[in-house]
């Protein structure tokens, strides 16, 4: 076609079908990904769409008002500004995967980047539109300033292709092929215009349709291949970089000042304009960076909670660890002198039937029958300490907690008062039952109460109380007396911590009820009570109606030793 009308009406159509084509064939890649990836489409897409629109309003004043379009152009800036959305996107690299307070960053630097490039083209070009009217000046800032924008556009398309693989690799050749195409067919259309060869339509637009067309190529192809997130080959510094790069943005605007001071070339007008520019730039880029600092001074205070956290948890872990370890080294030793003592109690059991079936007299008899029970009591609490040994949980069953506690204060009962020890007992009336070994359970309530006979005795009586309640979904005892209270309450569950004489105990009975109590999922804390004493609370969960089968509560004719029977058991849990 000859140059004239009808071939700038084909020529800006068929650019506007082309951008059109492209941007619909990008849009689909927005609503078939999400997170960064989507992101990165819509930030091409809407690169894109600043192209369009600067095309569309090339057209309008070529095709609708048959003019020339003037020079220079206001809508310039829309072209200049395309390529901003789209080095944001680079700057995502959504092959990769990122954090999300990296992206929340990322967000800010774009918005760093764009107030950078549109400082840059008000401080080159527009002060010879405005402020200085020099259209041969304006053109040639214009055009600098241009490619050095689509430069850097390739430059980082080559570092993210190298930096990719797979299906992300592909889309990013293909961008880069018609980006170059684009950058090399704006050069060679300004080296024509200059030498007056360009019109509307001339061949010169061909590699511009080109490229024009090989972006709907790229938006099909983005919705082919679908490319996910990929695992980084090293550890990602992107994120550094482009920090990086926002300093030596901001750093350069004093740089552009002392140009826009010292520029004696410059009309007056120009460089007061360009001054006031970048005293108004500085201003916006230091709220950004203010805001971003903030940002950031919020996450590393987040950090620094998260961090305080995970080194209690570990402290507690710790902790935890040495307990368990210390339960271990008991529960072998426990074990050991268990199989050790089941020998001489199984003799004892049998001598005691033995004698019982003699001709004995009665109350020879009943001292046998005692002397039997009191085996098969010990071979119960032996079996017990094996299970804690082996850690293999008890037999549970449904039990109520207000019938051990007065099993336990039955068989200290005559103690108490021969000790002048006042007991004081309040059961709550609504407890639900646990799920538990009634035994193991009497044996920990027996031990505490024994603790407390030996520190109250040491003060010449006092007073022990014991409270069952309901909180929530749990059960709480707690025994309180007014003696002189624990040393180290944080110690006493240790094994063999013992404040008492040589001879006088091993340390290995609140210990045995700490691992009793933890066997039932509970929590077993001691403190010191301010009015003076100590209390030990123990918490145990209620027992659900799934998976339990009901049984027997503990009886309360428990068989209770005297004080002289009993001793033997107390020693072994001291």
């Amino acid at each position: 076609m000859a140059p004239g009308f009808a071939l700038t009406v084909f020529s800006d159509v068929t650019q506007c079908v082309l951008l059109l084509s492209g941007t619909a064939a990008l849009l689909p890649n927005i609503t078939n990904n999400h997170g960064r990836a989507r992101l990165f489409w819509l930030l091409m897409t809407l690169g894109i769409t600043f192209w369009l629109a600067y095309q569309f309003l090339w057209s309008y004043i070529e095709v609708v008002l048959r003019q020339e379009v003037p020079q220079p152009f206001v809508g310039d800036i829309v072209i200049f500004l395309h390529f901003v959305p789209m080095m944001a996107a680079l700057a995502l690299q959504p092959q990769s995967i990122q954090n999300e307070h990296e992206a929340r960053f990322g967000r800010l630097d774009f918005v760093l980047l764009l107030t950078w490039w549109i400082y840059l083209y008000f401080f080159a070009v527009v002060p010879w539109q405005y402020a200085h009217h020099d259209e041969l000046a304006y053109g040639k800032n214009l055009n600098a300033l241009y490619l050095t924008e689509k430069l850097v556009f390739l430059v980082g398309l080559v570092i993210v292709w190298m930096r990719s693989k797979k299906g992300w690799k592909t889309i990013y050749a293909n961008w880069f092929g018609a980006s170059l195409i684009y950058a090399l067919s704006s050069y060679v259309a300004n080296w024509a215009i200059l030498r007056n060869l360009y019109y509307t339509g001339s061949l010169y637009d061909l590699p511009l349709a080109a490229s024009m067309g090989w972006i709907s190529v790229v938006g099909v192809m983005g919705e082919d291949l679908r490319p996910r997130e990929e695992s980084s080959q090293g550890p990602e510094r992107h994120g550094v970089w482009v920090a990086r790069l926002g300093m030596v943005v901001i750093l350069s605007l004093p740089i552009f000042a002392a140009w826009s001071v010292f520029d004696a070339t410059a009309p007056l007008r120009v460089r007061n304009f360009r001054l006031i520019l970048t005293l108004v730039t500085m201003m916006i880029m230091g709220g950004i960076v203010f805001l971003r600092q903030h940002l950031l001074d919020l996450e590393l205070i987040r950090l620094l909670r998260s961090s305080e956290e995970s080194f209690e948890d570990l402290k507690r872990l710790q902790s935890q660890l040495i307990q368990s370890e210390k339960l271990a080294s008991l529960g072998q030793l426990v074990g050991g002198a268990a199989h050790e003592l089941n020998n001489p109690l199984a003799a004892m059991l049998g001598y005691s039937e033995l004698l019982a079936e003699s001709g004995l007299t009665e109350e020879q008899r009943t001292l046998a029958s005692k002397i039997a029970l009191q085996v098969k009591r010990a071979r119960v609490l032996i079996a017990s300490l094996l299970n804690f040994a082996k850690q293999v949980p008890g037999e549970k069953l449904l039990v109520n907690l207000n019938t051990v506690v007065q099993t336990a204060t039955k068989h200290y009962q005559p103690q108490f008062s021969s000790h002048r020890i006042e007991l004081q007992v309040s059961l709550g009336n609504d407890l639900p039952q646990v799920s538990g070994d009634p035994n193991q359970l009497l044996q920990v309530f027996l031990h505490i109460a024994s603790n407390a006979l030996n520190a109250l005795e040491e003060v010449g009586g006092g007073i022990f109380s014991i409270k069952t309640r309901r909180q929530q979904e749990s059960v709480v005892l707690e025994f309180s007396d007014n003696g002189p209270g624990a040393r180290e309450p944080d110690k006493v569950f240790d094994p063999f911590y013992t404040t008492r004489m040589p001879g006088k105990g091993s340390g290995l009975g609140l210990s045995a009820c700490y691992g009793i109590i933890r066997d039932h999922h509970g929590l077993i804390l001691c403190t010191n009570r301010v009015e003076g004493g100590t209390t030990i609370r123990i918490e145990l969960p209620a027992a659900g109606t799934k998976s339990l089968a009901v049984a027997e509560e503990i009886p309360e004719n428990l068989p209770v030793p005297s004080p002289e029977e009993r001793a033997p058991n107390a020693s072994l849990l001291n």
